[in-house]
This record gives C-alpha cells, sequence and structure tokens, in this order.
C-alpha cells in the first residue's frame, strides 16, 4: 500500500457506455476524505500533481485522472465522448477506487462535468471547488467556437482553434495552445464542445449550481472579473474567490494564489 505522501500512477481498463477506456489516473493515499480533481479542456491531471508540494494538503488523499480523449487516456470510440460521457466515467473511476464522499475540484470543462456529477449524487460531495466551469451561456468562450468557426474536419478546426487561442490576449494562452495538440485527441473536440454547449444554453446549469446542498467557491481570474453572474452567486451564497494576474488557467497564471484559496476552501468545508 502506498504511503500517504506518496504520488502515484495506475492505468485502469474500464466500461463506459459500453466504450473501453484505459484511464491514466494519479493519486495519493490517506485517511481523510479525498479530493477528486477534473481537469479542463486541452489539460491533463498534471494539473494538480503540485498537490502534494503544499503542506496545507498534508495527509489529504486525492484522485485526478486524464479525461478521455485526453493526455495518456485511451478511449475506444472518441465519437462517444459528452459530458454526460465524462460524467459517467468520474463515477466509474470513483467505483473502481471504492471512494463514497468527496470533495470535488473541477477547472472549465472539468468544472462542468463535475457541476453534472455533483447535481446526479449530491449526496456524495462533501464541497465542490468550481474553477471557471461552465454555469452560463457566457462561459462558452472556447467551446462555442465549433458553432462560430465551422471546418470542414475536425484536424483543419483544431489547427484554427490552436492559432486563435495562441493570439488571445489572456494570461497563459499561448502557454496552454502550444501543448493542446499534445493532450487532446482532434477527434475528441467537437463532441465535447457540442455538448458543452448544448448543456450551457439549454441545461439550466445555475439552478443546478445554485441548489446544490454542500459548500461551493466559484474561482476565476481578475481578467474574467466581469462575468455578469458573479454577484448573483455571491447572493446566493456561494464563495467567490479572485485569482491575481490569471484568466481562465489560474493553475498556470498564479498556482500559487489558487492553491492557497483552494486549501482555505477546504479546510473550512471539511470542519463544517
Amino acid at each position: 500500500m502506498p504511503s500517504p505522501s506518496e504520488l502515484v500512477k495506475e492505468n485502469l481498463t474500464l466500461s463506459v457506455h459500453d466504450v473501453e477506456v484505459d484511464i491514466a489516473t494519479m493519486f495519493r493515499a490517506g485517511t481523510l476524505t479525498p479530493v477528486l480533481f477534473l481537469h479542463g479542456f486541452g489539460s491533463t491531471k498534471e494539473d494538480y500533481a503540485d498537490i502534494v508540494r503544499h503542506p496545507a494538503f498534508a495527509g489529504r488523499p486525492f484522485i485526478a485522472y486524464d479525461a478521455p480523449g485526453c493526455g495518456a487516456t485511451n478511449c475506444g470510440d472518441l465519437s462517444k465522448i459528452s459530458i454526460p460521457f465524462l460524467v459517467a466515467t468520474a463515477k466509474a473511476v470513483l467505483d473502481r477506487f471504492g471512494i463514497g464522499r468527496f470533495h470535488l475540484v473541477g477547472h472549465s470543462m472539468g468544472g462542468l462535468t463535475a457541476l453534472m456529477l455533483a447535481h446526479e449524487e449530491p449526496q456524495r460531495v462533501r464541497s465542490f471547488t468550481n474553477i471557471e466551469g461552465n454555469v452560463a451561456p457566457e462561459d462558452c468562450f472556447l467551446s462555442r467556437q465549433v458553432i462560430d468557426y465551422p471546418a470542414q474536419s475536425a484536424e483543419a478546426f483544431f489547427d484554427d482553434f490552436i492559432e486563435r487561442t495562441w493570439h488571445s490576449p489572456f494570461y497563459s494562452c499561448p502557454l496552454y495552445a502550444t501543448s493542446l495538440r499534445h493532450k487532446v485527441r482532434a477527434d475528441a473536440v467537437r463532441g465535447i464542445f457540442r455538448s458543452m454547449v448544448e448543456l450551457s444554453d439549454h441545461g439550466d446549469l445555475m439552478t443546478k449550481f445554485l441548489s446544490l446542498p454542500f459548500p461551493r467557491m466559484f474561482m476565476y481570474g481578475e481578467q474574467n472579473a466581469s462575468l455578469s453572474y458573479l454577484p448573483h452567486l455571491r447572493a446566493h451564497g456561494v464563495q467567490l474567490a479572485e485569482i491575481p494576474q490569471s484568466g481562465h488557467f489560474p493553475m498556470y497564471s498564479n498556482p500559487v494564489e489558487m492553491w492557497d484559496r483552494l486549501a482555505q476552501f477546504l479546510a473550512t468545508a471539511s470542519a463544517g
């Protein structure tokens, strides 16, 4: 059995909606309530690896993994990947690890996946940190490009998406864009994006988020402080965490502040 401080990588072969997936996981053992981390589109589980470097999380077990179509995870049918598919994947991973209750942290695509997971199984979630995950149509500034910039092939769309993202005037976008081809399969992109847009436009996400019966924090970069719904979240008891010198990717632009705010929130949620 790994020691509580040891970071372990392991692959899990699972069946999700009758599709075989080989999930690349990263975890640490421990006796406290674990954290499930879900990464965003174009990222990987390693976004969260530095949790083991921060003393505030000493002894805190966690699980992170590469979503199907991303990183080192292999998926038998990339055309099946959508947010509901990613939710089913998260449930399968939790079941394989034998996790009952957990804290939930999700960024962007992972934040939307986490929201749908929490909505479906709220009794299992101790707290939810939503790092710029979709809760309204205005959050589709990346994913809506699948509609606004149609292309003849998955590869052509992805190439153009990467180029547009590289030139975006927000923190960390060139850093993010330059690794996209290495972290995402092109054939998975449009299915994921279409699902995110559909849910953001028609899934009543704000109601789902505000109705969750446990502590919630919404984390966002200062470049996105103009999001129209932030006062609405605060008025309904959601803790807001603005990360200075950051845009959509606080784990790249200002990870020290991101981890500090997450540690404070988890400590309070755990005590409560």
